[in-house]
């Protein structure tokens, strides 16, 4: 509370995410400008930068994963309404209405052309009131710089946002059913459902800044985070097996297997010399080994023992994950949770919420 500089004022938002948006607004605007002009000559009538990408850097830099910022809504959006910006300069003659009719068209053009992008609205009057470097480029000014600073933007922006490993372009990636049937994944089977979020969007008769498929998840991790806060005192080692089978990492395939079925589990932790966890084994994983289990192991699925047990919901019903391995700071095995133990954690834990049943004279 004490260092208000950078107030977080979009949802999610961080003094780590508003640095990284300076740092790179600062090399993508500078490296396109410089790009720019090697491309198109330095001269006192030739325009390296036009004013929009300076919001386009914004969006792209600040909320990359608003709908408003992807490639093609800045790369299609500001091309699309320079170039009704400058065919209605052409058309109209009187500035005031000719600024205001391209604003209005170009926003009618980005919304049919899916490309919908505030600075596109700069880019349309930039068309109409930009000047003589604008007249004279005359229906070449949409492309170059336009679409050109545009183009040159979006892929400083793409690198950018990889070095920094942040996703974009941001494609949400709703939850697949691991078994590759047309069900829903397990976890979205309860609650609400997709019509839900369109029936609420309808009602509320706004638009907002979010991609519908991020409001889902969005809206699901509001659940499980409600479900952990309401079962906060159930915690991995309340529940976790203490007896834990694991294998050597140098084991046979063999080996594990008989492991697996002598004991009638499904994950079978894997350990280094050390008795570290290095990862985890099933019969899936078996079936490609022919030697040793460390070959074909896969990344085991780890918790602490503080960790609230609800909190392994998403994992334990991926459909993909059998257990998750309970670590101490050394990764070294002190218990392990079962799809089956959070089921039962998780029946026991309803039937202490029910109020009790009163007695009837």
């Amino acid at each position: 509370m004490a260092f208000r500089l950078f107030v977080p004022i979009l949802a999610g938002a961080t003094l780590r995410e508003r640095l990284l948006a300076c740092i790179g607004a600062t090399i993508g605007i500078a490296l396109t400008g410089v790009i720019s002009g090697l491309a198109m000559g330095n001269g006192p009538h030739v325009a390296m930068l036009v004013a929009p990408m300076g919001a386009s850097a914004v969006l792209l830099f600040a909320v990359p994963s608003s709908p408003l910022a992807q490639p093609w809504s800045i790369i299609g959006g500001n091309t699309i309404s320079a170039l009704v910006g400058v065919t209605v300069a052409h058309f109209v003659h009187n500035p005031v209405i000719a600024s205001g009719l391209a604003v209005a068209l170009a926003i009618a053009a980005m919304s049919f052309t899916r490309s919908l992008h505030p600075p596109g609205g700069a880019a349309a009057l930039t068309g109409v009131l930009g000047g003589p470097a604008v007249i004279s480029a005359g229906f070449l000014f949409p492309f170059v710089p336009v679409a050109l600073n545009s183009i040159i933007l979006v892929t400083l922006g793409f690198l950018f946002h990889k070095l920094s490993r942040r996703n974009y372009p941001h494609v949400p990636q709703p939850a697949a059913n691991s078994h590759g049937t047309a069900d829903r994944p397990p976890a979205e089977r309860v609650g609400f459902r997709p019509e839900d979020v369109d029936a609420a969007l309808a009602a509320l008769d706004e638009t907002f800044d979010i991609d519908r498929d991020d409001i889902e998840r969005l809206l699901r991790q509001v659940e499980l985070q409600a479900m952990v806060r309401a079962h906060r005192t159930l915690l991995c080692r309340d529940i976790m097996s203490r007896d834990v089978i694991s294998m050597s990492e140098n084991a046979t395939a063999d080996e594990a297997r008989k492991q697996l079925l002598d004991h009638n589990i499904r994950t079978l932790p894997v350990v280094d010399a050390e008795a570290r966890l290095v990862g985890a084994v099933g019969l899936r994983e078996l079936t490609q080994a022919t030697d040793t289990v460390k070959g074909v192991m896969s990344k085991a699925g780890t918790a602490s023992p503080e960790t609230p047990a609800m909190s392994l919901l998403p994992l334990l019903t991926d459909g993909r994950s059998h257990a998750v391995v309970i670590v101490d700071a050394g990764r070294h095995i002190i218990g392990l949770i079962t799809q089956t133990d959070l089921l039962a954690a998780a029946a026991r834990a309803q039937a202490a919420d029910r109020p009790p049943l009163k007695a009837v004279a």
